[in-house]
């Protein structure tokens, strides 16, 4: 039996950034929107539902998705935002312990999540998934091995899960940004082993990354794309999210793979040999 009058949403990491910004979205959409966070704000300060939730721990998950079911009765889309990143250093220098823990919440989190949430879904006959991946989910960055790993990873969950799920009335899509003004970056993670044989490159890409976040895309574009994703009659397995990503895209399509290497390497000004 639904209970809810109108489609529900469930969106984690939603306590800013592009979760919070999608959820206000959706929640102006007519959805009646759940956010997640760890340690979420003030309840109802931000206009939509927030539940604690951790997506790196299996009861946290079940225990809040079934706190939905039994207010709702149903979900109709799920947003998989939640994610954590790593300060770019050599992929050497982060312990394995690290490079586990950003799987566990960028890939292992969302598998999590969507795997609690799919035997509503199934039984629903419907529902829409959208994984927030990002552009590195394509093209690789240097320096970042790890987080674009779990990028590349939930690209390719994401494209297999909707071919699975297609013919139980559940669509899968991925959406694929490049940086945005979130808190992300500053809240990233510093690798344990620091080397001096990185310490000049460490620094450099500090700057450099600085200077892309002061020329980023708000991430209300990312949340314009997720809207579109999750009320698309046929929803496409995979969409860009604001000019940058399109424009990486298309070079990432179109350019032989000798001139995309050089031409990463000179956007983030590293020696092209």
């Amino acid at each position: 039996m639904n209970k809810s009058k109108g489609p529900v949403a469930l969106v984690t990491g939603a306590s800013s950034g592009i979760g919070l910004i999608t959820a206000q979205k959706l929640a102006a959409s007519g959805y009646r929107v759940f956010g997640t966070s760890r340690r979420p704000s003030a309840a109802g300060s931000h206009g939509f539902e927030m539940l604690t939730m951790d997506v790196d721990n299996d009861e946290s998950v079940v225990t809040s998705i079934n706190q939905i079911m039994d207010s709702t009765g149903r979900v109709d889309l799920l947003v998989n935002n939640a994610g954590r990143g790593l300060s770019p250093a050599g992929a050497e220098e982060f312990s394995l312990e690290q490079a586990q823990a950003i799987f566990n919440t960028n890939f292992f989190g969302v598998v999590r999540t969507t795997n609690a949430l799919l035997p509503h879904m199934r039984s629903q006959g419907s529902g829409r998934i959208v994984n927030i991946g990002s552009v590195l989910g394509f093209m690789p960055m240097p320096y970042m091995a790890f987080y674009s790993a779990t990028k590349y990873a939930l690209r390719g969950y994401s494209e297999s899960l909707d071919h699975e799920l297609r013919n139980m009335g559940i669509r899968v899509s991925v959406i694929e940004p490049a940086f945005m003004k979130t808190s992300i970056e500053a809240n990233s993670t510093q690798a344990e082993f620091e080397m001096d044989e990185y310490q000049e490159i460490r620094t450099a890409l500090a700057v450099r990354l600085s200077e892309m976040l002061d020329t980023a895309e708000d991430p209300g574009v990312v949340a314009d794309v997720i809207l579109k994703a999750a009320q698309e009659p046929n929803p496409r397995l995979a969409y860009t999210a604001g000019t940058a990503a399109a424009r990486l895209k298309l070079m990432s399509t179109l350019l032989p793979s000798r001139f995309l290497d050089t031409g990463i390497r000179k956007h983030l000004k590293l020696r092209t040999q």
